[in-house]
């Protein structure tokens, strides 16, 4: 993802609660509170028309998209307007049910073919943004 950003000549931000501090990183990172959303206050406050922000929380993505940011997840999928509101009436169903006690078997394995999914769709939208 960081040699992508590289290769497009698009600044990248990393922004992580202290908890995950690591004195390695090499890229530029923020570090925020550990409070409960506070990364996704951080980014909400911080990400501007044209930017790209990778995550997949589908709330953040909901607000992000409606402000013209580009937002993708790990695994590839790109969060467009149009799909936002099944999505997020999904989720509150999903809560619903887990409120019930109805749980249902967790995310599958991140897999290559979601990491190849992920580096195509970041790269179409890099190249976008760069005018290539």
């Amino acid at each position: 993802m960081f040699s992508l950003a590289c290769k497009y000549n698009i600044p990248s931000v990393f922004v992580s609660s202290y908890n995950h501090f690591s004195p390695l990183q090499k890229m530029e990172w923020v570090y925020v509170d550990t409070e409960k959303e506070a990364v996704d206050l951080y980014i909400l406050n911080h990400a501007a028309k044209g930017d790209v922000v990778v995550t997949q929380d589908i709330g953040l993505a909901s607000m992000l998209v409606s402000r013209g940011v580009y937002v993708i997840s790990p695994r590839g999928k790109v969060y467009e307007d149009g799909g936002m509101d099944d999505l997020l009436y999904f989720r509150y169903l999903e809560a619903k049910q887990r409120r019930q006690g109805v749980y249902r078997k967790g995310m599958k394995r991140f897999s290559d073919q979601d990491r190849r999914a992920f580096l195509q769709n970041f790269e179409k939208i890099l190249s976008k943004l760069a005018g290539k």
